[in-house]
């Protein structure tokens, strides 16, 4: 058997509003546990999935486990540029890895991967 194929999670569902961004998450997990290459991608409002306060979050206590499951995996967010809070404060602040990216760079990863999930 060959490689396993690329799989890109797309997320821009808002997780203050919406279960979607969890379940995102949680799905992005379990193929990174099937031990996939996984590329998480957060767009617009779903960059508020890496806020430090998770209380105003549809389903907070499962997204702060998700993400912390996440980061032992070692899988980076990469998080559209112009989502990332511009002081950054109350963001992040557990120091998950991130990589902010642009919509090109965006359509670039789109272009590698072999297999997508959208949210």
């Amino acid at each position: 058997m060959g490689e396993p194929l690329p799989v890109l999670v797309l997320i821009s569902e808002d997780p203050r509003a919406s279960h979607r961004a969890n379940e995102a998450l949680r799905i992005a997990l379990g193929v990174v546990a099937g031990e996939n290459p996984v590329t998480v991608v957060l767009v617009g409002p779903a960059a508020h999935l890496l806020d430090d306060n998770t209380d105003d979050l549809v389903d907070g206590d499962d997204i702060a486990k998700f993400r912390g499951s996440l980061k032992r995996f070692g899988i980076s967010f990469h998080v559209e540029r112009s989502a990332i809070p511009p002081d950054g404060s109350g963001w992040n602040e557990d120091g998950h890895a991130v990589v902010p990216i642009s919509p090109d760079e965006i359509a670039g990863l789109v272009a590698k991967a072999e297999r997508f999930i959208v949210f």
